[in-house]
């Protein structure tokens, strides 16, 4: 599937992502823009050398997927169209040729047995340098030199000095390693796919209940959201109310409330209630979709010193095959002994020097840092700001999703009523909460099910959720209710527990009703991430400070920074607090 865009003058494009195995190293870059920019219908081509992705804005009723995939596959580039959010590969065993030149070359070691199996080696030329040849075919019709060429060149000379097992050896590595490259391309490609995955396509239209795509969806549309569908794009609540999933966005794990007039985020989740939302804006500017983009924006994006060696590359390879030649003819030419010794050595030249270790090594280094990054949860921009982490010399961490780990977990739980005892309260309280979605819902049952308290959701009734606020709902004839302070008024009751001391230092509280009385209250907290302390300690010893910014509470922040201990002087900023500064001992 594809994004599509709109251009200004009101045409109507398609952006198509492909595949392309046989794309080696930034020098055929310029081989896929003379195939594809001269047709007609092409508007954009981009290149991602190190995921091999082209990626082709086109107008579709001009020329199709299928047209830019056949132009490309003339050229024997192994091209196919890149399904939308699918990140399974498509090469996950070598090429039949591979395969078959491996088994011949290794029957033709049986020559030391019997003396004609030599020939075997021939054979496993002969196959695997197929896709090669036809490759450097269509490389001599465009006029450029490439990889292929220079295997070739190896090849034919290798076979003229009658040395087949190495020959062999040559084609079977060679066709090896570009499958190799295709799986390591394939990780690259699963993390813009992982991101790619969370642009919704479908919205619902509240007043018809149709089902359309998300890029036709106009500004001021209002459409349906369910309790449990992703949000398909940015817009206010209309009416309803319900708590939001940001996860995806913001990293942060605690749900966020939405009522009339909330903003919303395409890519988020509604976790309970209806929603309608009015858009106030296109699929292709929602938040989510600009976070894509950027990332296609910083494979694209080369550094200072890529673009310096994509130059240097360009008269590299003719000063290979130039060098290799002389190594090659200027020991006949002066009638040196040894001529067989020195055609050897120029092949060596030739194979040793090849561009694409010089060519792939910036593009490659860089696409990993993105990689490592996105699936760290980190967007880098481009290239050139990598090189800037050079000298950096300060760095914040976000707290929620960062320095803690996101995952809410019970450190306290109590019972207030002598006439209830902590398990029966803890049974009530995991069965009511079993029939929500609720993040923190899910750690109450967990923390039940480790001290042998199993619920029974099927013995709640008269369940409710009062998005903000908290949940009701009725088990053994008891009315039990469950949430923050709000939830007290919604219970009838007047008063809330006072909690002190450290069992409500920098926690989530939830109190517990029977009815109008509180019988109990538990907290949670969100415990700091392993290696948290450990990768503070690395960046102080290479000299570099930290610094904690929150939009939790004072107490938060102190409590994450006692686990964390005294690695690093952090900064916290606070919403509730702003520019204060809590100091960490160094």
């Amino acid at each position: 599937m594809s994004l599509k865009e709109k251009s200004k003058e009101g045409k109507k494009f398609e952006k198509s992502y492909f595949d392309v195995l046989g794309l080696c190293c930034s020098s055929e870059v310029p081989l896929i823009e003379n195939i594809l920019k001269p047709l007609e219908g092409i508007k954009e081509v981009s290149v991602i050398v190190p995921s091999r992705t082209v990626i082709v804005v086109h107008d579709t009723l001009v020329i199709s997927q299928l047209q830019i995939v056949k132009a490309l596959n003339q050229a024997r580039l192994e091209a196919n169209i890149r399904v939308y959010g699918d990140s399974k590969h498509q090469k996950r065993w070598p090429s039949p040729y591979s395969v078959v030149s491996g088994l011949l070359l290794l029957l033709s070691l049986l020559k030391f047995v019997c003396h004609p199996f030599k020939y075997l080696a021939l054979g496993a030329v002969a196959v695997g340098a197929y896709p090669i040849i036809l490759k450097a075919i269509f490389s001599i019709r465009n006029l450029r030199l490439d990889i292929n060429i220079l295997m070739i060149i190896a090849v034919i000379g290798t076979i003229a000095m009658n040395d087949y097992l190495e020959a062999g050896t040559i084609v079977f590595l060679f066709s090896i390693a570009e499958w190799l490259e295709s799986r390591a391309s394939h990780k690259a490609n699963a993390v813009m796919s992982s991101l790619m995955n969370i642009t919704p396509q479908k919205a619902v239209i509240a007043e018809t209940g149709e089902v359309v795509d998300a890029d036709e969806v106009k500004v001021n549309t209002i459409l349906a959201v369910k309790a449990g569908e992703v949000i398909p794009i940015d817009g206010l609540v209309l009416d309803g109310t319900c708590e939001v999933d940001e996860k995806t966005l913001t990293g942060e794990s605690f749900p966020v409330a939405k009522q009339k007039d909330s903003t919303v985020w395409a890519g988020t989740i509604n976790l309970n209630g209806y929603i309608s939302v009015k858009t106030t804006s296109l699929a292709e500017d929602c938040v989510v979709a600009k976070m894509a983009k950027l990332v296609e924006e910083a494979q694209n994006s080369k550094t200072s010193i890529q673009r310096l060696i994509d130059k240097f590359a360009q008269f590299y390879t003719p000063a290979v095959v130039i060098i290799s030649a002389l190594i090659a003819l200027i020991p006949v030419a002066l009638r040196v002994h040894n001529e067989k010794h020195w055609l050897h050595f120029a092949l060596v030249v030739l194979v040793s020097a090849c561009p694409c270790a010089l060519i792939l090594s910036t593009p490659v280094a860089t696409f990993c840092a993105y990689t490592r990054a996105a699936t760290s949860g980190l967007l880098i921009k481009g290239g050139d700001y990598l090189e800037t982490l050079a000298k950096i010399k300060v760095i914040a961490f976000d707290k929620t999703g960062t320095i803690t780990k996101g995952e809410f977990l019970v450190t306290h739980f109590q019972s207030l009523s002598d006439d209830i005892d902590f398990n029966t309260l803890l049974y009530w309280v995991s069965s009511v909460e079993s029939k929500s979605s609720h993040p923190l819902a899910a750690a109450i049952v967990d923390y039940g099910r480790t001290l042998s308290v199993e619920p029974q959701p099927e013995k709640v009734t008269e369940f409710e959720n009062f998005p903000g606020e908290g949940i009701c709902g009725k088990i053994e004839d008891r009315v039990l209710y469950i949430g923050n302070k709000k939830i007290a008024a919604r219970a009838g009751s007047e008063t809330v527990p006072i909690i002190q001391g450290e069992i409500e230092r920098g926690k989530t509280t939830g109190y517990i009703y029977l009815g109008a009385t509180p019988v109990g209250f538990f907290s949670l907290s969100d415990a700091c991430r392993l290696g948290v302390q450990e990768a503070i300690g690395q960046l102080k010893s290479l000299g570099i400070k930290t610094a904690m910014l929150t939009g939790d509470s004072q107490s938060a922040a102190m409590q994450a920074q006692e686990q964390i201990s005294d690695y690093a002087l952090f900064l916290a900023i606070s919403a509730n607090f702003p520019w204060t500064c809590w100091k960490h001992r160094t």
